[in-house]
């Protein structure tokens, strides 16, 4: 792809090139059997200068080389794209990082960190300090009396190590003040209660299946 634009922005450019008495065109002078020792430029400073910065440093250094002495570019994989599941319940989820351990099931004891937000962004609690990096995993049974429902259905069929983000609509969330994951500490649990009525954004990394 970058050799393509570098190459419209070779054949675009009005500077001309002076071999002998004769002047061929940028476009046409790797057509031209002479060595490159004997060509030179007009306005090369001012070309070289934009053309760095536009990063196509890597194409003079192709100009400037022998034949043959370039380096093959690498190739370019696809993107991946995340894709966005959702449940029956209203539950979305991504999967950010496939695991590679056991996989959790229903009534299963697991171990994970978390990130809450609110559904614009808002920060409302996670179990990893944002200023120490320092985290405090919990400790969850999935079943529908430990555990918010929905976040029960995104941990049921997830590996260990493995990511996902989920937004979690309030049918399926905080129904009852007794359910996990909560904060311990006062102000994080009120301040979570107090979004219960809202859709809240969870990205959930699973520790360990126990």
């Amino acid at each position: 792809m970058a050799m393509e634009i570098a190459h419209r922005f070779i054949n675009s450019s009005s500077m001309s090139l002076r071999v002998g008495k004769s002047r061929i065109r940028s476009g046409v002078c790797g057509t031209a059997r002479v060595g490159l020792s004997s060509v030179s430029a007009v306005h090369i400073p001012r070309r070289r200068m934009f053309m760095q910065l536009a990063g196509f440093g890597s194409v003079l250094t192709l100009l400037d080389s022998p034949p043959g002495l370039a380096a093959p570019l690498p190739d370019m994989k696809d993107p991946q794209v995340i894709r966005t599941l959702k449940l029956p319940s209203g539950v979305r989820f991504q999967e950010i990082i496939e695991g590679e351990g056991p996989e959790a099931r229903e009534g299963d004891l697991v171990e994970l960190n978390y990130v809450c937000r609110r559904a614009n962004g808002y920060f409302v609690h996670s179990t990893v300090d944002q200023f120490s990096g320092e985290s405090s995993p919990v400790k969850l049974i999935l079943d529908g009396n430990d555990v918010i429902e929905g976040l029960k259905e995104v941990l049921v069929g997830m590996k260990a190590g493995g990511k996902r983000r989920a937004l979690i609509p309030p049918s399926v969330g905080y129904i009852n003040e007794t359910l996990k994951p909560i904060p311990e500490e006062f102000g994080p649990r009120r301040s979570l209660l107090s979004h219960a009525n809202e859709p809240l954004v969870f990205e959930i990394q699973l520790l360990k299946v126990l």
